[in-house]
């Protein structure tokens, strides 16, 4: 289980992914919040911006392994500029992000020098509210947000409707790029309406990768692991589409065989979680485009 506290020898990447292999050789998949009896959210910044990307597993790991019932996350100074104190012998955990800057690069062939746009991975220390004293009411889960077995269905039916794809009805559930076209079961066929828009999200991420829309590819980088790997961003995003929509997410159907090729990928690229996530990222976001005023409702 993941602990707040990282090794420093480890890099930011190697901390989280050590932590998700763990999960996963234990038989845990940490990207799926049961949210039994918690609040229906990405983790959000002090300021109640959510977290994107991979903060969103990580924090949600870190919070399940502690205990941790509050959504919010901050920095120690963030705490104090509320009025707040860390409580003593707290421990922090990382968040992560990318620091953009321009390096001179000189061509071998040419002797010549270009700028070059780069990115390098970069961690900060944030503390859970539940580790806080003094902090407001609000950053603390009440008893109308705890999850119900119907939250969000009404509202998540009217986030896929707005989605332009196409969808028949057909006796399992897949994506099929070639004619770019959804197959999905009968509502009937699912044990519960969050069951169902689950799978229909899953589903939708895939479609998000056609040619036409995103042209997600994942090239010789995963080799013969690529198929594994859009399946994990479809999972990823459905997690993350069921938090935005506040619906429980932890109903997809096992494939062993995936968490086989995901474990051998991450022993192989630690930075590998990081591009699924950052791809459901993008996948989320896409679908979220078409239903903004949905989004806006579940926010209010």
């Amino acid at each position: 289980m993941p602990h707040a506290k990282e090794s420093s020898r480890q890099s930011p990447a190697e901390t989280i992914t050590n932590a998700i292999i763990a999960r996963l050789e234990a038989g845990v998949r940490p990207w799926r919040q049961p949210w039994t009896g918690a609040t229906i959210s990405r983790p959000l910044r002090h300021c109640g911006t959510p977290y994107r990307g991979m903060n969103v597993f990580w924090l949600w790991m870190v919070a399940q392994a502690q205990g941790f019932t509050s959504t919010y996350w901050m920095t120690y100074n963030q705490a104090q500029s509320l009025g707040a104190q860390v409580r003593k012998g707290s421990v922090s955990t990382i968040a992560i992000f990318y620091r953009a800057y321009v390096a001179s690069v000189d061509d071998a062939d040419t002797g010549d020098s270009h700028d070059e746009a780069r990115r390098v991975l970069k961690s900060f220390r944030v503390f859970n509210a539940s580790q806080i004293n003094g902090l407001p009411d609000r950053y603390f889960p009440r008893a109308e947000d705890q999850v119900t077995a119907t939250s969000g269905t009404s509202v998540a039916d009217a986030f896929f409707s707005a989605v332009p794809a196409v969808i028949r009805e057909g006796d399992g559930a897949w994506y099929n790029r070639v004619a770019d076209r959804i197959t999905m079961p009968p509502r009937s066929a699912f044990t519960s309406p969050e069951q169902h828009s689950a799978t229909l999200a899953h589903e939708l991420a895939h479609w998000t990768g056609h040619a036409s829309r995103l042209d997600r590819e994942f090239g010789a980088r995963f080799g013969d692991a690529a198929y594994a790997m859009e399946e994990l961003v479809a999972e990823l995003a459905s997690a993350m589409i069921g938090a935005d929509l506040g619906l429980p997410v932890d109903h997809l159907d096992d494939h062993a065989s995936y968490i086989a090729t995901w474990l051998k990928v991450l022993k192989a690229d630690p930075r590998a979680i990081l591009t699924a996530a950052a791809k459901a990222e993008a996948a989320t976001g896409y679908l979220s485009g078409f239903s903004n005023d949905v989004l806006l409702e579940v926010a209010a």
